[in-house]
C-alpha cells in the first residue's frame, strides 16, 4: 500500500468509525492544539494547588472535575507536525499535536482519562512509571484489549507518587511511537516534600527521532537506529524554543527518551545535579554535580541548576549526529580529495554539482545548496555572528538580569560585556614546528621457511 492510499483510508476509517455524538456527549470536550509554539504555564484553575511545568513547543491538557475526579480527554489522531519552519511531517498525535499535550496533577488525586482512537488501526495508552491497577497500565493484549478504532477507553487511578512520567502506547508501538505518539506527564506533591525543591522555572520536554526521507513527509517506521531526523517535543533546532530565565532563577529541565538509543543532554556554563528519574526524586546524598547526563532509552531525567551566570548557553545532545538535520549516512568522506580538473566535467552532465566535503562540512552551513521540497536542511541555525552549523537536538538557555520574574519572553541575543569574548590574535602565528622523524631501526627479517615438497611424506 503507497502512502496516498495509506492515508485515504486511514480518513475512511476515521469517518466510518466515528464516536457518535450521543457517546461524546458524557465525555470532556477534547482541548486540541494545533500551533507550535510554547504555550504559557497553565495555572490550576481548580483542584490543589501547584506550579506548573512549561511544556517546550506543547502545551498541558486542561481537565473537568467531575465529583472530585480529574477528567482529561485524549484523542489518539493522524496530525501535521511542522517541526520547522517549512518542514511538515506526517505523524500520529494526541489532541492535535506530536508529542500530545502534559498532563499534570497532584500526588493523591484521582485520574480518569478517556482516550478515543482516531487511528487506522486499535492503540492503547501505557502510563509510564505510574502505580496503579494492573488492568490500568494499557498493555494491550496482556492487560486490557486494544481499542478499536473509533471506540473510547476509560483509564482511572490515583496518581500516588509525586515524579516526571511520560505516555504512550503498548500497541503496535514500535510503529505507533515511530509516528509520534508519546506525551508527558508530571504529577507534582502535595505538600513540600523533603525531596523536592522549589523552582522558580520547570522545563519539560521528549527526546523522539524521525527517519524522513528527503522531500517526502512521512516517517519510515521500520528504521532502527539510523535516523536522521532528531528532535525535542517532534520540533528540531531552529524551531526548537529557548529557555528564558531570569538571573539566579533556580531552574528544573525535565527529560524523557522515547528513541531507539541514548542522549548524552549537555548544558553549557552551568554545572546541575540529577534530582530525579522516573523512579522519583533522588536524595540529596545521592546526587553530584554533572554537566551532562546520559538519558536512556524509556529513561526520565530531572535535572537543576542555579541560573547563576548571564548568557545565550547552549543545550544539546552531545551525540553530534544528533544536532543535524537530514543528512545521508553512506556518504564517502572527501576530505584531502584533489577535486581539480574534475569539477567542470561533472558539471557538463549535472549542472548543479557543487563541491563539497574536501575542506571538511563547514561549508555547508552557508552554501545554497538546492534540496527537495520539504527538506530540512542539515545544518540550518543562524546566531548573531554566522551560522549555527546545527540542527536537530539543540536549542539555547538565555539566562537574563531584565527578564521579568515569571516571563518566558525571549529577550534575544545576549551581548557579550566588552572584552569578555574569544578574539582574533594579532601577532603572527609561529612557524610550523619540523620535527625529523626519528630512524626506525632495521628490524631482523623474519626467517621463513618455504615449503619444499612432500618429498620424505
Amino acid at each position: 500500500m503507497n502512502r496516498r492510499n495509506f492515508f485515504a483510508g486511514a480518513a475512511a476509517g476515521m469517518a466510518a468509525t466515528g464516536v457518535s455524538r450521543v457517546a461524546l456527549a458524557a465525555l470532556p470536550e477534547p482541548a486540541m492544539q494545533a500551533g507550535n509554539a510554547t504555550a504559557p504555564p497553565l495555572v490550576p484553575p481548580n483542584g490543589r494547588p501547584y506550579q506548573p511545568v512549561v511544556t517546550l513547543n506543547g502545551w498541558t491538557a486542561p481537565w473537568r472535575m467531575n465529583g472530585g475526579v480529574k477528567e482529561f480527554h485524549l484523542v489518539a489522531e493522524p496530525v501535521v507536525r511542522e517541526m520547522a519552519p517549512g518542514f511538515k511531517v506526517n505523524m500520529w498525535g494526541y489532541n492535535g499535536q506530536s508529542p500530545g499535550p502534559t498532563i499534570e496533577v497532584v500526588e493523591g488525586d484521582r485520574v480518569r482519562i478517556f482516550v478515543t482512537n482516531r487511528l487506522p488501526e486499535h492503540t492503547t495508552v501505557h502510563w509510564h512509571g505510574q502505580r496503579l491497577p494492573n488492568g490500568m497500565d494499557g498493555v494491550g493484549g496482556i492487560t486490557q484489549p486494544q481499542i478499536p478504532a473509533g471506540k473510547t477507553f476509560v483509564y482511572e487511578f490515583t496518581a500516588r507518587r509525586p515524579g516526571t512520567f511520560m505516555y504512550h502506547p503498548h500497541a503496535d508501538e514500535m510503529v505507533q511511537m515511530a509516528m509520534g505518539m508519546m506525551g508527558f506527564w508530571v504529577t507534582h506533591p502535595k505538600a513540600r516534600h523533603p525531596l523536592i525543591d522549589e523552582v522558580q522555572r520547570d522545563f519539560c520536554f521528549l527526546l523522539n527521532a524521525y527517519d524522513v526521507d528527503p522531500g517526502s513527509m512521512t516517517p519510515r517506521v521500520n528504521t532502527m537506529l539510523d535516523h536522521n531526523i532528531w528532535s525535542w517535543n517532534s520540533r528540531v533546532f531552529p524551531g526548537i524554543d529557548t529557555l528564558n530565565v531570569r538571573h539566579r532563577d533556580k531552574v528544573r529541565i525535565r527529560v524523557g527518551n522515547l528513541t531507539m538509543t541514548n542522549h548524552p543532554i549537555h548544558l553549557h556554563g552551568h554545572e546541575f545535579t540529577v534530582t530525579g528519574t522516573d523512579g522519583g526524586p533522588v536524595p540529596p546524598m545521592a546526587r553530584w554535580p554533572e554537566v551532562t547526563t546520559d538519558v536512556a532509552v524509556g529513561q526520565m531525567r530531572q535535572i537543576e541548576f542555579l541560573a547563576d551566570e548571564e548568557g545565550d548557553w547552549a543545550i544539546h545532545c552531545h551525540k553530534s549526529h544528533h544536532t543535524m538535520g537530514a543528512m545521508g549516512h553512506d556518504v564517502p568522506t572527501m576530505i584531502g580529495v584533489d577535486h581539480s580538473g574534475l569539477v567542470k566535467k561533472i558539471q557538463k552532465l549535472v549542472p548543479d554539482y557543487m563541491v563539497m566535503g574536501e575542506r571538511g562540512m563547514a561549508d555547508m552551513g552557508e552554501m545554497p545548496m538546492p534540496l527537495p521540497d520539504n527538506t530540512h536542511p542539515m545544518m540550518a541555525g543562524q546566531g548573531p555572528y554566522g551560522p549555527a552549523e546545527m540542527g536537530g537536538m539543540f536549542t539555547l538557555l538565555k539566562v537574563r538580569r531584565e527578564q521579568p520574574p515569571g516571563s518566558y519572553a525571549d529577550p534575544g541575543w545576549f551581548r557579550q560585556p566588552a572584552g569578555t569574548q574569544a578574539y582574533e590574535f594579532g601577532g603572527s602565528p609561529p612557524p610550523a614546528a619540523s620535527v625529523a622523524a626519528p630512524a626506525q631501526p632495521q628490524a631482523a627479517l623474519p626467517s621463513v621457511r618455504k615449503p619444499s615438497g612432500h618429498s620424505g611424506h
